[in-house]
């Protein structure tokens, strides 16, 4: 209780409580037959200090004088109940511990007193504050709020209780944007600075870890300010005080929730609380005080106008903190450390009376019930299962109180949910959400956070020089996504995977590929079927005037052989559009090499019979017998086989294959032929180089020599574009990436198809369909 004139009704309801456990258990003929517990009281006045001198007192006793045996004489008290507050408990536990005398409390939460190395006869009744600070921490997880301010007593009760809730709070992602100690002796100019602190702040829940005597002037204060609109966060100090919530300027109050300790009924108890009357008991001054405080009068005629009590008045006609018996949270846990006390001694005494030597050392001392109160395990007839654990702790177990307006404008207590340490850590807490209240009588939950959420798509980057709940949402990297709500990181996709428009998704990547259906394809496609149409109507041409002079001159089986192989060039770069496959990669490789070789090989051989014409003409020249068609024909197919043996043995050791190429682009995939065998491509293509560089320098000697239809300077032309496309073709195939690639070849392919068929065959299809007077053997002799 408090100093005289500020008498507390509740801690006089607790004591009150006290004594009507100890009258029910003297009066059972269960716990402690026979035996009848006395008990002294003492008020703390809320002092430490006085609450030393009393806990001195309860085990020495007030004596005037010392004597030899006052040091010899066993405790005073076999068992302390109280005190109510952490701090002040700390210091009676702290007093008495070396002397082995148990301390029960039904009130000091601090988990700091759960040191057994400190406190080593230290019991009570209510759950640590670890539970609590726990608790706390789970709820403002489960609402979402992660930017709270807290305000704590500035005592071991708030210091350690708010301690424990920031360091779970950390754990749990929660950041605090201040934290502030109040004490209720702070002057009005301290408290005030501290509301400025909550003005300025921008978090919108306070989590207020304070005494309910620290915490009644500081309400007062915010009323005159008027502050409205914070969600309030309660320990259970103060969230089920029933002097707050009736007073109806503290309104402000609304929607506040926190953990209260399991509530209880207590049956007889209002009927003995109300039977307490000043007469009863003359020379109790503090029941007089009692009679003053609650009837507002005096016993003493001063003359100042105060009523005079009577006697006559009747607590049963009074509604107020100390009649009221629907909230008994603490008072019950006074009921039940008593009973722990009483518990302890019966077990000892049936014991002592079991044994069969009785000795003086036998008899109870405080030694021996603090031995027996470690192990004691009982049920009241609240229902609640008490027990100890081997740091005097009970079991955890809260309701969660929300503050709802009633009818006459005051608050009172709704229960929206429990919280119980002994079930699995994802059923530990569970809220009812739907029938809770809200700061200002709001139905929605309201947002607390230093930054808005970040979307899918986004990650979180801690602004620089604030805790980690401020940050700004920065978007995922191209390839990278996030999929939940506030993700600390992105993630890389996949290689095969690429992140979509809004970075929450990973997505098949882009396969890239010349196709049929693209108009790069089509273009080259319809240059390829141009080709093929051009050739195909100059081989039918020919073949209509195979028999005239122009056709016949210069090896005409040669000539038909360079247009089929031409055609199978245009055809072969088709092979090259579309999906690459296992078969495709073999066929466009091979075909274009031996192809080509067919067609050079042709224009060698045609190269080689324009310089042997010309030998054959001088005087006793027989160098056509050596070159004869025969041997065009072997020559022919003599450089081809190479070609295919080339070929053979490269797709034999390591062929090309289809082959994903994700290095390129980290976007899409590239589809491409691999060649497998690098020395077997380039063998391939060194091949038609050689023999290209052989009929370039073969036509460029023959380009001089008389004839008239200049066949030696077209195929010298034709062969200059063809190596000239193809030293081109090479840096640039190193170069160009993906389907630009395959164009690339393709292009080659075709430019050099369209140089040999335009050089060396429109000349003389220009003679055939336009100039055919030309085409006469004596032209071709050159005479006029």
């Amino acid at each position: 209780m408090v100093r005289p004139g500020l008498l507390n009704l509740r801690e006089f309801k607790f004591a009150q409580t006290l004594i009507f456990a100890i009258e029910e258990i003297n009066n059972s003929t269960q716990l402690l037959p026979g035996v009848t517990l006395g008990y002294k009281i003492y008020d703390a006045c809320g002092s430490v200090s006085q609450t030393v001198l009393s806990g001195m007192a309860l085990m020495n006793g007030y004596e005037e004088t010392l004597h030899d045996q006052s040091c010899s004489k066993p405790p005073f008290v076999h068992a302390i109940v109280g005190p109510s507050g952490s701090t002040a408990t700390t210091g009676t536990a702290s007093l008495v511990g070396p002397f082995n005398i148990p301390v029960v409390s039904h009130f000091a939460t601090c988990a700091c007193l759960s040191d057994r190395k400190r406190f080593p006869s230290f019991f009570r009744t209510i759950p640590s504050d670890y539970y609590q600070s726990k608790a706390l921490a789970q709820l403002v997880k489960h609402f979402g709020w992660t930017w709270v301010g807290t305000v704590r007593s500035r005592n071991d009760y708030g210091n350690n209780g708010i301690a424990e809730f920031e360091k779970i709070a950390e754990q749990e992602g929660i950041c605090i944007e201040y934290s502030e100690a109040i004490i209720r002796t702070d002057p009005k100019e301290q408290l005030l600075k501290t509301l400025e602190v909550i003005k300025k702040a921008t978090s919108r829940v306070v989590v207020a870890f304070v005494s309910h005597s620290d915490f009644v002037p500081f309400l007062k204060l915010i009323a005159q300010q008027n502050i409205t609109g914070l969600q309030w966060v309660g320990s259970e100090s103060w969230i089920t005080s029933q002097i707050i919530a009736e007073t109806k300027e503290l309104s402000f109050l609304t929607g506040a929730v926190g953990f209260a300790v399991a509530n209880a009924k207590l049956d007889g108890l209002r009927e003995f609380l109300v039977t307490v009357h000043p007469h009863l008991e003359p020379k109790n001054e503090l029941l007089k005080e009692f009679w003053e405080t609650v009837f507002q009068c005096s016993f003493r005629n001063t003359g100042s106008g105060t009523r005079v009590c009577t006697g006559s008045e009747h607590l049963t006609e009074l509604q107020n903190e100390y009649t009221d018996v629907s909230e008994l949270r603490i008072a019950s846990k006074v009921y039940t450390a008593v009973y722990a006390i009483a518990h302890a001694l019966h077990n000892l005494i049936n014991d002592v009376k079991s044994a069969t030597n009785i000795s003086k050392g036998d008899l109870p001392t405080p030694l021996k019930v603090l031995e027996y109160i470690r192990d004691v395990k009982f049920t009241v007839k609240t229902g609640e299962k008490i027990f100890f654990d081997a740091s005097g702790d009970p079991g955890a177990k809260y309701d969660l109180v929300n503050w709802q307006p009633a009818e006459d404008g005051s608050l009172q207590f709704k229960l929206v949910g429990v919280y119980d340490s002994s079930l699995p850590s994802e059923t530990l807490l569970q809220v009812d959400q739907e029938n809770m209240v809200w700061a200002e009588n709001s139905r929605q939950v309201p947002v607390s956070v230093c930054s808005e959420s970040c979307p899918p798509g986004t990650r979180k980057a801690v602004q620089k020089g604030r805790p980690v709940c401020c940050y700004d949402c920065i978007l995922c990297a191209d390839g990278e996504i996030s999929n939940e709500t506030d993700s600390s990181d992105c993630f890389l996709c996949d290689l095969e995977y690429w992140s979509n428009e809004n970075k929450d998704k990973c997505v098949l990547k882009v396969t890239e590929f010349l196709s049929y259906t693209e108009i790069m394809g089509i273009v080259l496609s319809i240059c390829s079927f141009i080709g093929l149409l051009l050739t195909s109507m100059i081989s039918f041409v020919f073949y209509l005037h195979k028999e005239t002079p122009i056709v016949r001159a210069n090896n005409s089986e040669l000539s038909f052989l360079l247009l089929f192989s031409l055609t199978l060039c245009f055809l072969c770069s088709l092979t090259f559009i579309g999906r690459p496959t296992g078969w495709s990669c073999m066929l466009r490789h091979t075909t274009f090499g031996i192809t080509f070789v067919l067609c050079i090989s042709c224009v060698l051989g045609k190269t080689i019979v324009v310089l042997m014409a010309f030998k054959a003409t001088l005087p006793g020249s027989n160098v056509m017998k050596w070159f004869g068609p025969v041997q065009q024909r072997l020559s022919v197919v003599s450089l081809t086989l190479i070609q295919v043996i080339i070929c053979v043995l490269w797709l034999t050791i390591s062929p090309p294959f289809p082959h994903k190429n994700m290095n390129y682009y980290r976007e899409k995939i590239i589809l491409e032929c691999h060649v497998g065998s690098d020395v077997g491509f380039w063998a391939v293509l060194g091949y038609i180089g050689l023999l290209s560089i052989l009929c370039f320098v073969l036509a460029f000697l023959a380009r001089k020599l008389p004839d008239n239809f200049n066949e030696a300077k077209f195929i010298t032309f034709s062969m200059l574009i063809f190596c000239a496309v193809w030293i081109t073709f090479i840096p640039a195939y190193v170069s160009s990436p993906g389907k630009f690639t395959v164009a690339m070849e393709i292009f080659a392919i075709l430019a050099s198809s369209f140089g040999l068929l335009f050089c060396i065959f429109a000349p003389k299809f220009y003679i055939i369909l336009l100039k055919p007077e030309q085409n006469t053997k004596k032209h071709m002799m050159g005479k006029p």
